[in-house]
């Protein structure tokens, strides 16, 4: 995963108004935390990060007052209406660190024929993986899955380096077959008319 670099700058004025204010000016309010630290606030440029965090779990470099940071996103506030980045959380990591972080899971292939459907029961599996080497997402087949199957965590083929963080029994993807709706009564007494 390529290592994303942002400008960062210290803040010194906290609270809704100065939020605002900061928000105004294209900047993006967040908090940097982790390994026992006090926690930094600083403002990072709105678009740079808007585009950085297109990519899950983004290593991104901070260069803050000429001290360089390497972090990830932790938590992702956004606007409910417009989207944009209200604020972010980032978690300080160092290079060779294994973190725990949440992985897109995405499926190839087609179910065996029929009416099944496929069920996310989960859409991310917890995985423990090193900063630098954090997977995008991992891919699993449910070619010929039918009604009944099931993948649990453990099916799941991670990259290498990678480690399962959660519940191995825990279910991610399930097969089941498609429910036929019962006619109502009225379209049922529709039918006997029309016999």
């Amino acid at each position: 995963m390529a290592e994303i670099k942002l400008n960062a700058e210290v803040r010194s004025e906290f609270g809704k108004g100065a939020a605002r204010r900061t928000r105004r000016a294209n900047l993006v309010p967040a908090v940097i935390y982790g390994h026992g630290a006090d926690a930094v606030h600083i403002t990072l440029p709105a678009h740079e990060l808007q585009l950085a965090l297109r990519t899950a779990n983004v290593l991104i470099g901070l260069e803050i007052d000429g001290k360089d940071a390497l972090v990830i996103p932790k938590a992702v506030q956004r606007n409910a209406l417009k989207g944009n980045i209200e604020h972010v959380d980032l978690l300080t990591v160092k290079r060779g660190e294994k973190v725990e972080v949440e992985v897109a899971v995405h499926v190839e292939g087609e179910l065996a024929p029929g009416s099944n459907l496929l069920e996310y029961v989960q859409n991310t599996l917890l995985v423990e993986a090193e900063a630098t080497h954090i997977p995008e997402s991992v891919t699993v087949s449910i070619a010929g899955l039918d009604a009944g199957a099931s993948i649990l965590a453990k099916d799941i083929p991670l990259p290498k380096g990678s480690v399962l963080a959660g519940d191995e029994d825990a279910v991610v993807l399930q097969v089941v077959s498609a429910q036929a709706e019962e006619p109502s009564a009225d379209a049922a007494e529709a039918e006997g008319a029309e016999a």
